[in-house]
């Protein structure tokens, strides 16, 4: 792998499973550019974002795609997202950057977008690319995350709707999963609301919840939670509790007694993992400056249209 430095900043600093606060000045260093990235997929038929060799992952179907659209080796790529979502999860507003050891002026970053949408398949798609300042990393940078789980709450689900909401046959009463949703408010350690990861990374159980809300459109309902970070699973075992009270199992305070145990066992008592394709990644969020573009590189691309030079049917 090329040990690049990014305008300065050490390529480690970008690397997947390094943290930008080691020290790697023993590594070469060389130029390199850093590329941000917006996505969208649908994550049903993925095994979550992180690379595996043989099963499909979000992480290396996107690999795969820029491999061939730079002409770069896997490993030089560097690729980060911003969140490790878990298998069948989806996302309208995923984060990642990538690194390369040359520069794209505007039509070559069009050209490159492109072609990167053209490789990808139908369900991940590249909305933005952006060149990015070297203090700028998919996965540090996050000031917070917003997620969205929907609930499809009617007596038989639409079809439309079935891979992207879970189907809830019960009767809800919404008043209740509110009050339950503002004991989640502010920062608590959530070690009862988190599964075990199957590597052994130290993380810290403390996390701040900005925002809960329950919004009601039709059969739909959306559970939309706005935080710091969150834990492996955590939301989705926050929406299983909500749901419980909901159903009027529970009352709505066994939210903060369970908080206080800080033991996942103690909720497991009362409410199973909600499944993961009613989840979705809307946006991620970073501090204005760290979103900046560099004074020497191109504009962002959104994409573009195909210029038609003859009048013809796109379809018959």
């Amino acid at each position: 792998m090329a040990d690049y430095a990014t305008l300065g900043l050490p390529l480690a600093a970008a690397h997947v499973d390094d943290h930008p606060n080691n020290n790697f000045h023993h590594q070469q260093k060389q130029t390199a550019y850093k590329w941000r990235l917006l996505l969208s997929y649908d994550g049903t038929r993925f095994q979550g974002w992180q690379y595996q060799p043989i099963i499909p992952t979000l992480q290396s179907s996107l690999e795969q795609a820029l491999t061939r659209a730079t002409k770069l080796e896997r490993n030089d790529l560097c690729l980060v997202g911003a969140s490790r979502t878990d298998a069948g999860v989806h996302a309208l507003g995923q984060v990642a950057h990538f690194l390369t050891p040359f520069n794209y002026d505007y039509n070559r970053l069009e050209d490159m977008h492109a072609a990167l949408n053209g490789l990808l398949p139908p369900d991940i798609r590249v909305k933005e690319v952006s060149p990015a300042l070297p203090e700028f990393h998919a996965r540090f940078s996050v000031t917070g995350k917003i997620y969205h789980y929907n609930v499809y709450n009617d007596r038989v689900m639409d079809p439309f709707h079935r891979l992207y909401a879970y189907h809830n046959l019960s009767r809800l009463n919404i008043c209740v999963m509110k009050e339950a949703a503002n004991y989640f408010l502010g920062k608590h350690d959530f070690s009862a609301f988190a599964n075990k990861q199957r590597n052994d990374r130290v993380v810290n159980p403390v996390k701040n919840i900005f925002r809960l809300d329950i919004i009601e459109k039709g059969p739909i309902l959306r559970i939309e939670v706005e935080g710091s970070g969150f834990l492996y699973r955590q939301i989705r075992n926050m929406v299983a509790l909500l749901l419980q009270i909901g159903r009027e199992a529970i009352p709505p305070d066994i939210v903060p007694k369970i908080l206080a145990t800080r033991d996942r066992k103690e909720l497991a008592k009362v409410a199973l993992v909600a499944p993961p394709h009613g989840l979705c990644l809307a946006k991620v969020k970073y501090n204005e400056e760290h979103l900046l573009l560099p004074e020497d590189g191109p504009a962002t691309s959104f994409g573009r249209h195909r210029s038609i030079s003859k009048c013809k049917l796109q379809y018959y």
